[in-house]
């Protein structure tokens, strides 16, 4: 596992192919209140690149145009939450996209355990820990720690949908899966228009 900070944004070079696992780290899970502070990707090698973004400006010009990139498709764990983070403080869509959270409560119906920690444990054999997930990702840098929380997040997610795929085509939710994958940015957008704890298919 190799970890590379890049302070603000991605170097132009780097190449994910054609799927990249995503993930971000901010100061709380209040979307407009709490900064946008880390986002960590991975090509699915064992390699993590850490960016530690200028809060200042978000100015991130590499990283926006791969989350916007149509043929790379970007692969979350629980995405409605990074999706809607990088609309408000990046002004990107990030399209195309995967869930394992969603694609894990589709194929895993056996178990209500859909966390990134229950999931990678059970589906690749990883015991990963959350200890840095509370962490100060607002400091000024990062620690050795934080980093290595970071790329966990985001090193097996390629693994993982591979198992969640062969699941969801063995149960015949693919279908069902990929409909509510390609709603994703517009349950962000629901969320920052102030529909966040809102059912709005509910009855009432």
């Amino acid at each position: 596992m190799t970890n590379f900070l890049h302070e603000g944004d991605l170097p132009a070079d780097v190449s994910f192919g054609d799927a990249v696992a995503v993930d971000s780290e901010a100061m709380g899970l209040r979307i407009g209140r709490d900064p946008l502070c880390v986002v960590q990707l991975s090509a699915g090698d064992g390699n993590a690149h850490v960016v530690q973004l200028d809060r200042a400006t978000y100015d991130a010009p590499n990283l926006k145009r791969l989350l916007t990139d149509p043929k790379v498709l970007k692969i979350f764990h629980f995405g409605r939450f990074d999706i809607a983070m990088f609309q408000h403080y990046l002004g990107v869509t990030t399209t195309p996209v995967y869930c394992t959270k969603i694609a894990s409560k589709l194929a895993r119906t056996y178990t209500d355990r859909h966390g990134l920690k229950d999931v990678t444990k059970e589906l690749v054999g990883v015991d990963i820990s959350k200890a840095q997930q509370s962490s100060d990702w607002g400091q000024v840098k990062l620690t050795p720690e934080q980093q290595a929380y970071a790329a966990s997040d985001v090193l097996n997610l390629h693994a993982i949908k591979t198992r969640l795929d062969a699941m969801l085509v063995r149960e015949g939710r693919q279908e069902l899966a990929q409909a509510c994958f390609d709603f994703l940015p517009d349950r962000a957008k629901l969320d920052l228009a102030g529909w966040e704890d809102v059912d709005i298919f509910a009855h009432t």
